[in-house]
């Protein structure tokens, strides 16, 4: 049974003192529910990892928003993968849309980060999808599938099991906007048939796939209920505290 996910970014968002508000109200809530099928990850600023790390009774796992692609040296402002498993946390995004687009991340540079975060120890969170135009032109899964081939195709078996793929349509993030719960199961069944094609079925269909773009309380339940999609990367409905609970409700209802 492939495990659920709810994951909260948080972005640029939140000072320390909101931080750890919003953070202890979703945690207060998770200890009262049955977590064994469900993971549930907030994704906090870099500033927030270590104290809410050490949170008393914590039953969310942490994630960092990012790593450097270098293990250490003088790279200043960067973040490194041991710093961050240092810091408590276990798992990474890595290849956001925004860092694709804002900071040009290559394809080869998020190969390199997925490695080093392996090799560390991060469960990695690798983010891939399209943008409006791309969609428009009909070439979405041609994307998808550049963005997968060139990037998890170069890990072998072993490595693939510790990496949730994130399908998150561009047109869809931070825009209200939100792919169709048809549109989302078409393209992560195309990401799970891709997985299968160079790792095999048994691994496909226990890779974790989960969906980002808009997803809220309201639309939540109609993408959980298809059968590829296992969760959500949930960016501005996770900084209310009652939005994230309803969507990590509706994905234990689904």
């Amino acid at each position: 049974m492939r495990k659920k996910i709810v994951a909260g970014n948080w972005k640029m968002n939140t000072n320390l003192p909101q931080g750890h508000e919003l953070f202890h109200e979703i945690n207060e809530y998770c200890n009262t529910i049955d977590l064994r099928e469900l993971s549930v990850i907030i994704a906090p600023p870099f500033t927030h990892l270590i104290s809410l790390c050490e949170t008393d009774n914590r039953c969310i796992q942490l994630a960092a928003q990012n790593c450097s692609d270098k293990t250490h040296g003088a790279f200043t402002g960067e973040v490194s993968t041991n710093m961050i498993t240092s810091s408590g946390a276990n798992y990474v995004i890595i290849g956001h849309s925004e860092r694709r687009k804002y900071f040009g991340e290559t394809n080869e540079i998020l190969k390199n980060k997925i490695n080093l975060a392996i090799e560390s120890g991060l469960q990695t969170i690798y983010c891939c999808g399209e943008s409006i135009d791309e969609r428009q032109q009909g070439i979405h899964k041609d994307i998808i599938s550049q963005q997968i081939e060139k990037v998890l195709y170069e890990f072998d078996n072993k490595q693939i099991g510790k990496i949730i793929v994130a399908y998150e349509p561009i047109w869809a993030i931070g825009t209200g906007e939100t792919a169709t719960a048809e549109q989302a199961q078409e393209m992560h069944a195309c990401i799970r048939s891709l997985v299968n094609q160079k790792f095999g079925e048994e691994l496909a269909n226990s890779m974790t796939i989960i969906y980002g773009g808009s997803c809220s309380a309201k639309n939540a339940s109609e993408l959980f209920e298809m059968k590829d999609v296992d969760g959500g990367l949930i960016g501005g409905a996770s900084l209310k505290a009652q939005d994230f609970i309803d969507i990590i409700n509706a994905l234990i209802k689904s």
